[in-house]
């Protein structure tokens, strides 16, 4: 069989996709200054999700080299091949169906992918505490900054990190009040006495069963209390006795990568939910602090797909965030559909990903003992 003329069934798309990537496509680049909305400063203060002050230090790109590409073909050895060892990892799936097929039909069904990630920068502030043990005070020295005039270096890009700051010029000292600056708080188990009851006797001061006094109160029906060793008072938790706490604003910056996804549907019967993580041939990438959604690409869902995620991010993210860079990516993703007959019976495959996997929901010998 011509794997060629099977693969290329789709012969016309292949050639608009190369003309998109040579011709068509001037490259997605970030939008104008003047296309992004101003946000308002803000002050040093408490809150969450505090709004970034507007900042945009993109450029338009130059327009990228088309890459050198080719469609993945797959032969009859190769798809025999990729069934057999799929085969090979199920335990009730029977060998000779692999072995004795003969193939009808290869065709390709290759499909793409998009993805569009964002990478954010979102400061929340709030009032922390910790034990005073005469750390430097810097609240009388100085403004405190705001949550965005804090430089905080920024991590590697499109993976989520977190990193807590103390705020310069914010921390100051205050007495605690969860023990009133006692360095000491009551102790809940024995109401501040120091004793509690006698398990042994349940506080009668009796052993019942000897019909004398209990042995581990003496009678007294009461003990030292062990959570607090007959003090009657604990170590305060929030000061650790010292009777003060250092206050001052904590700031929390988190990089969060969001990532939408969209694989184009054949509508072949083959699930595409298998094609989220599989590896495909890279068409095209763009990465800037704000992208342009892609517009002209030969197929049409890719641009719908490419212009509802940039919205959407845009609108989810750069009220909150700062957006510090964007990427979006095409992958052709190789899927074949893969005919064959075995003992006069017609039956399917699919072999997809760059990895060769195989999908065979209806693989006629399933059950290795029912076959002779």
């Amino acid at each position: 069989m011509d794997d060629t003329r099977c693969l290329l069934s789709d012969q016309d798309e292949p050639e608009r996709v190369r003309g998109f990537l040579k011709e068509n496509l001037s490259g997605a680049s970030a939008p104008p200054a003047d296309d992004i909305s101003t946000f308002p400063e803000n002050d040093a203060g408490v809150g969450k999700d505090l709004p970034p002050p507007y900042a945009d230090n993109s450029q338009r790109p130059s327009k990228p080299q088309a890459p050198h590409w080719e469609i993945p073909s797959i032969s009859e050895e190769l798809a025999r091949e990729a069934l057999a060892e799929y085969v090979a990892s199920r335990c009730c799936y029977s060998r000779k169906p692999a072995k004795e097929m003969v193939f009808s039909d290869l065709h390709s069904l290759n499909t793409f992918r998009y993805r569009l990630d964002t990478f954010t920068e979102s400061r929340s502030t709030e009032w922390a505490s910790e034990p005073y043990h005469g750390q430097v005070l810097d609240g009388f020295n100085g403004v405190a900054a705001g949550p965005w005039d804090l430089p905080v270096p920024i991590p590697a890009m499109f993976q989520d990190c977190q990193k807590d700051v103390r705020m310069p010029h914010s921390s100051s000292v205050k007495g605690c009040n969860q023990c009133l600056s006692l360095g000491k708080s009551p102790c809940n188990r024995c109401v501040t006495s120091g004793q509690i009851q006698c398990t042994v006797c349940s506080g009668s001061g009796r052993d019942h069963h000897r019909d004398a006094r209990c042995y581990n109160c003496s009678g007294s029906g009461r003990v030292r209390c062990t959570a607090c060793s007959g003090a009657g008072s604990m170590q305060c938790s929030s000061c650790q006795g010292r009777g003060q706490i250092l206050c001052f604003l904590k700031l929390t910056v988190k990089w969060r990568n969001h990532s939408s996804m969209h694989v184009v549907d054949k509508r072949s019967g083959f699930p595409v939910d298998l094609l989220q993580e599989v590896a495909g041939e890279m068409l095209f990438t763009d990465m800037n602090q704000r992208v342009y959604p892609v517009e002209s690409f030969p197929d049409g869902a890719i641009n719908a797909a490419s212009k509802q995620a940039v919205q959407e991010h845009h609108s989810q993210f750069s009220t909150t965030c700062r957006i510090l860079q964007q990427r979006q990516t095409i992958e052709l993703i190789p899927v074949t559909r893969v005919h064959f007959t075995w003992r006069d019976k017609t039956h399917i495959y699919f072999v997809y990903g760059a990895e060769h996997n195989v999908y065979a929901k209806d693989y006629p010998a399933k059950c290795c003992c029912s076959i002779s």
